[in-house]
């Protein structure tokens, strides 16, 4: 069941009873790269479960399940700290509401960032990297039952789900600060399992270069909603089978914190800029 135009609208009226502030743009703050939250001026804090049909989330390890609006590089913003995760068992409905939410609030733009795995063999972990498409691996899909027009066409156009005015943007920035930035095709994986080795060979056949488990559920409804789309992965790991070791949630949390300075960087002047 799609979204219900007077949920979002619920939620959004008790969200501005906290706060006037009108956000130009919605952040998505993956795991290990919440920090930058802490950086938003005249912040007001509404924690996920206070605001109406947001979902109640169990808190993984890096994300704290805050809904921050504030100022950041002089433009209004709408960051949210912790996202839902489909593997945690939240319906795609759930995992999505928030981005019908920001779009609602005024925001015309949504940056998505993730922690991933990454898959082409050129990259390393600890880099950034453009997500340039994506690669849906999960077998459905959010706008899946009724579609609500008052939220979007029925069947949206998804040739450009990254726009491509914000990522020459990214580029750009990333060159003048020496950001070492990848580009590349990102997959979507339930989860909460990691990849096998041969899932990961797969996945490089089909043409894949990073492997997650978010960022497609709620980059599909953006554009259902007409947000324009920047997607920014921090690459915490080799992909299962490339590397002879096993993988872990620690190793992820651990690079993604080494990455972090970078990837601060990397978005405020992204939003200096936008």
């Amino acid at each position: 069941m799609m979204h219900e135009t007077k949920d979002i609208l619920q939620a959004k009226d008790f969200i501005f009873s906290k706060t006037d502030t009108i956000p130009d743009i919605g952040i998505i703050l993956g795991s290990g790269l919440g920090s930058l939250a802490d950086e938003i001026e005249d912040s007001v804090v509404i924690p996920y479960e206070d605001i109406p049909n947001f979902t109640k989330s169990d808190t993984i390890g890096g994300h704290s399940n805050e809904l921050i609006i504030g100022k950041l590089q002089g433009k209004n913003i709408v960051a949210m700290k912790g996202r839902y995760h489909y593997y945690e068992g939240y319906s795609l409905d759930e995992v999505t509401f928030p981005v019908r939410v920001i779009k609602a609030l005024g925001a015309e733009n949504l940056i998505i960032t993730n922690s991933c795995g990454a898959v082409n063999t050129d990259f390393n972990p600890g880099e950034l990297m453009l997500i340039t498409d994506h690669i849906n691996l999960v077998g459905t899909n959010p706008l899946i039952g009724k579609n609500n027009e008052d939220l979007g066409t029925r069947f949206p156009d998804v040739s450009e789900v990254y726009n491509r005015e914000l990522r020459n943007l990214a580029l750009h920035i990333a060159e003048e600060n020496n950001i070492t930035l990848q580009q590349g095709v990102y997959g979507w994986w339930s989860g909460p399992v990691y990849e096998t080795p041969a899932e990961i060979r797969m996945i490089r056949t089909l043409g894949g270069d990073a492997i997650g488990m978010s960022t497609v559920p709620e980059a599909t409804v953006a554009i259902h909603s007409g947000l324009r789309v920047l997607g920014i992965s921090c690459l915490t790991n080799m992909a299962c089978g490339i590397l002879d070791q096993p993988l872990s949630h620690e190793e992820v949390i651990e690079v993604a914190g080494k990455s972090r300075s970078t990837f601060v960087k990397l978005i405020k002047e992204v939003l200096k800029e936008m």
